[in-house]
């Protein structure tokens, strides 16, 4: 190292210090007004994500849903003619019958069932009974009708006064009155004894079985005596009907059903068979009287029933039996252009019907007239048209003019 050089470092060294020292002092600052940056970024209000939807004009239904069940127009109920022996029945439920020429059940008819002694015996005493009643009641009569006649020459001699003879009169009338009805009881008892002296003849009469044959075609849908046994008369025996004349039956509020006119439309879903279209019916009438039923949530409710009839030919719906379940939809209002939007785009503000539009990146409160609904969608008469971006569920995260952010659902 050559002494003779000047030492410069600790030159350098001592300009580079105020310099360092000045960048030290802004330092503080600088960070404050980064702090404050992020701070107000931080804090400044960001849109707010929402779902939309466009108003659109098209088609639009008002329905009334509720689960219904479908039912046989005519259903006959087959009871025995006479009582008698039934013969074991070969039908199963499903089996088909002509109306005329299949043979459903045979009875053969019991012999007259034969009185014990005893039986005979009490018959015989209670129509000895009745003769010594006739007797006793027929000479009562005799007896009052004599007096009577005593009585009537006496006041002819005027040595009785009228109300002696008005009581001889109604003596002979009672006693009149008494032999009649003694007479009917001695009819009455000798003929249950005559069921004892039946000659064996009649009683061996030979007997022809009773054959019972279908009313109608169709199919037989319940079997209720199937064994071999004695039934009385007019015991049911089975039921039949023609499955494919269906109607169905639809239990609905009595609110719903005053609005449903006779002729209304109705599609039938989820009736059963996969892949199938809807069913088509057509209301034929709503019942006149109402019911009471307590609905799943025990609350009482008034509904009444709408029968509608299928108009979707049997050969569609040839799996769709008696008391199936189906779910109806009837269509009560349809139009073809209505201005719609989703349901969940309006609410309520006051009296009124409201919904905010997406207008530039904000919010806009719009006041709107709504007409039918089909539940997923709603009419709206007036305050939006047609290509109107709505904001969907706003809750009370959007306010009119806020900045908001549509996303994709």
């Amino acid at each position: 190292m050559n002494p003779n050089l000047p030492d410069k470092p600790p030159a350098a060294a001592s300009r580079r210090a105020p310099a360092n020292r000045h960048t030290r002092r802004w330092l503080p600052y600088t960070g404050a007004v980064t702090l404050v940056v992020l701070i107000v970024a931080g804090l400044w209000p960001q849109p707010v994500p929402v779902e939309t939807a466009r108003a659109n004009c098209g088609t639009l239904r008002a329905t009334v849903n509720e689960e219904g069940k479908t039912r046989i127009k005519q259903r006959y109920l087959i009871s025995a003619p006479v009582t008698g022996q039934l013969r074991r029945i070969p039908f199963k439920a499903g089996a088909e019958v002509q109306a005329g020429q299949t043979i459903l059940a045979i009875i053969d008819p019991l012999s007259p069932a034969m009185l014990d002694a005893r039986a005979r015996a009490l018959a015989e005493a209670q129509r000895d009974t009745a003769a010594a009643n006739l007797e006793k009641f027929r000479a009562g009569h005799t007896f009052t009708a004599s007096e009577l006649h005593r009585f009537e020459k006496l006041y002819a001699q005027k040595t009785v006064s009228v109300q002696e003879l008005e009581s001889a009169q109604m003596r002979e009338a009672s006693a009149a009155k008494e032999e009649a009805a003694s007479q009917s009881a001695l009819r009455q008892a000798e003929a249950e004894l005559a069921e004892f002296t039946s000659n064996d003849a009649s009683t061996n009469s030979v007997r022809v079985p009773q054959e019972v044959k279908a009313p109608v075609s169709g199919r037989v849908l319940r079997v209720f005596e199937e064994n071999a046994r004695v039934v009385a008369a007019s015991t049911p025996l089975l039921e039949v009907g023609d499955p494919a004349d269906l109607e169905v039956v639809i239990e609905v509020l009595s609110r719903d059903g005053a609005a449903i006119p006779p002729g209304t439309k109705v599609e039938l879903e989820q009736w059963g068979a996969p892949g199938a279209s809807n069913l088509v019916g057509r209301v034929r009438l709503v019942e006149p009287a109402a019911f009471t039923k307590v609905s799943a949530l025990g609350v009482e409710e008034q509904r009444v029933n709408v029968v509608a009839d299928l108009l979707t030919p049997p050969e569609q719906r040839r799996h769709l039996g008696d008391n199936f379940r189906v779910e109806a939809r009837i269509i009560v209002w349809e139009t073809d252009q209505a201005l719609k939007v989703p349901a969940g785009a309006l609410f309520r503000r006051g009296d009124q019907w409201a919904a905010f539009v997406l207008a530039d990146g904000r919010a806009q409160l719009r006041l709107v007239n709504v007409g039918r609904s089909s539940g997923a969608e709603t009419q709206v008469l007036d305050g939006l048209k047609d290509g109107d971006q709505v904001i969907l569920y706003p809750g009370n995260r959007v306010h009119d003019g806020q900045r908001v952010r549509p996303i994709q659902i």
